[in-house]
C-alpha cells in the first residue's frame, strides 16, 4: 500500500498551504527520503544503509534493512540515462548481493518512475519478482 500511495503523496506535498516550501522528489534520495518516513508509520527499527557482504569482489550499501521482519527495501528513481535496461541490470546485480545478506529473507525493491520511462512495468515487476530457496523478491513499479 505504501508504494501504490506513494506517487499521490508525493503530489500531496507539493501542494502545500500558502506555497510554504516542501520536498520535491527530484532523485533517488528525495524518493528515499520520503519512502523512510512513510515506513516509520509501521516499523520502529528501520537501518538505512547498511552494508552488504563482499560480492563478487565488491559490497554496496543497502537503502534499508528492517531487521527484525529480515527485509531489506531497495529504492531506485528512474532518470534519463536510467530507464528499464538499466534498472534491471542493477536489481539482478542487487538481487545476488542481498540474497548472501544473513538478515535478508525478502527484497522489496521500489522503483520510482513519475515520469514513467519504464515501458513494460508490469513485465519487469514480473521478470524479476521470484521466491526461491527461503529467499523471496518483490519488484514494485510506480509511477
Amino acid at each position: 500500500r505504501i508504494f501504490d500511495r506513494f506517487h499521490q503523496v508525493a503530489r500531496q506535498l507539493r501542494n502545500r498551504h500558502e506555497g510554504r516550501p516542501t520536498l520535491d522528489v527530484n532523485d533517488e534520495y528525495d524518493a528515499q527520503d520520503l519512502l523512510h518516513a512513510l515506513l516509520r508509520l509501521f516499523f520502529d527499527d528501520i537501518r538505512p544503509e547498511e552494508w552488504t557482504p563482499s560480492c563478487a569482489g565488491r559490497s554496496a550499501r543497502m537503502d534499508f534493512l528492517l531487521k527484525d521482519e529480515k527485509i531489506v527495501v531497495e529504492v531506485k528513481k528512474t532518470r534519463d540515462n536510467l530507464a528499464e535496461k538499466q534498472i534491471g541490470e542493477q536489481l539482478i546485480q542487487d538481487i545476488a548481493r542481498y540474497k548472501a545478506h544473513p538478515d535478508c529473507d525478502h527484497l522489496v525493491c521500489f522503483i520510482y518512475d513519475p515520469e514513467e520511462k519504464i515501458g513494460n512495468p508490469r513485465g519487469l515487476e514480473a521478470d524479476l519478482s521470484r521466491e526461491e530457496e527461503g529467499f523471496k523478491v518483490s519488484v514494485y513499479i510506480r509511477p
